[in-house]
């Protein structure tokens, strides 16, 4: 046996090999990945939502709401808190694409009344000690008790009645229309999110 064929031998076992514990290390990860997801979405869903004794993750309605840039169709979960099997809010995620540095993934809850019950950012890379300020409770609060009847949804800076954060407009920008673009999604699909209010339990 040749130098090469022995080389080609080895670089294939070990190709193999190295494929095989990478295998191995995703299904042993998956089942632990996909719960510590669902427990951060639990956490953002308990942290947005008005008083609720369900299992909110466990109460979905899914819709349609578009397609990405490659045309594939994009979906947004409806999260429903209940208390005693009655309707005490709704959650679901917005991103805004508009961030200084990229994506910033948010919770949104909101009561029946369709008022905002509180924001939570789940992701961002806004910039550390600017953007990123967009995650402090002075920020994130000035949401609660705003609907899209009782507020100027755009920042102080643009006439607005959100505060933005100095130095760093753009984030707070992004933030605004984002929640305000779900709120507007929620509202004309309403029906569909709601339409078994109350359960029976």
């Amino acid at each position: 046996m040749n130098t090469t064929l022995r080389l080609a031998i080895v670089l294939t076992l070990i190709t193999a090999l190295a494929g095989l514990i990478l295998s191995v290390v995703e299904s042993v990860t998956r089942a632990p990945i996909a719960e510590q997801r669902r427990l951060e979405t639990v956490r953002a869903l308990k942290a947005v939502l008005p008083d609720l004794d369900n299992a909110p993750d466990a109460d979905t309605v899914v819709l349609p709401v578009g397609t990405d840039k490659k045309g594939r169709p994009v979906e947004r979960t409806f999260y429903r808190g209940r208390k005693g099997g009655r309707l005490t809010g709704i959650a679901f995620k917005v991103i805004a694409p508009e961030g200084y540095s990229g994506n910033i993934e948010i919770m949104v809850g909101v009561t029946p009344e369709r008022l905002v019950s509180g924001i939570a950012i789940l992701s961002h890379a806004e910039t550390p000690g600017l953007g990123a300020k967009i995650i402090e409770p002075q920020f994130r609060d000035q949401f609660k008790g705003k609907g899209l009847d009782n507020a100027d949804w755009r920042v102080k800076k643009d006439g607005g009645q959100f505060d933005q954060i100095t130095g760093a407009t753009i984030s707070p920008r992004a933030v605004v229309k984002a929640v305000k673009q779900g709120l507007e999604f929620l509202r004309d699909h309403e029906s569909q999110v709601v339409a078994d209010r109350e359960v029976k339990q």
